[in-house]
């Protein structure tokens, strides 16, 4: 993987990590706008690199990551998937390109 696909990836994360740690008892609204804003950025990096930058293991890796992001900041992710009427490895679906 290149230097400066890691180096953009963590950058987004980070900033998803920053943009989720103050907030407490989120909405529904309020995850899904941060969940649209993380996978956004990483289309973005994905483009940057010819819409090539990620393969399968590495998606499923950032699928997971976010998914447990979210859980470790008190978000029952099962819980918001279903009021969604989605699984629970499908929230990032609606934004992801990669």
């Amino acid at each position: 993987m290149p230097e400066t696909l890691l180096a953009r990836t963590d950058e987004v994360l980070a900033a998803f990590e920053a943009d989720l740690a103050p907030v407490r008892e989120p909405s529904d609204q309020q995850v899904m706008a941060m969940v649209q804003h993380v996978v956004l950025g990483l289309n973005e990096v994905n483009r940057e690199h010819n819409g090539r930058g990620y393969e399968t293991g590495e998606r499923e890796q950032l699928c997971l990551y976010i998914d447990k992001t979210l859980t470790e900041a008190g978000v029952d992710v099962q819980a918001l998937a279903s009021r969604r009427g989605i699984g629970r490895y499908a929230i990032t679906d609606e934004w992801r390109r990669w």
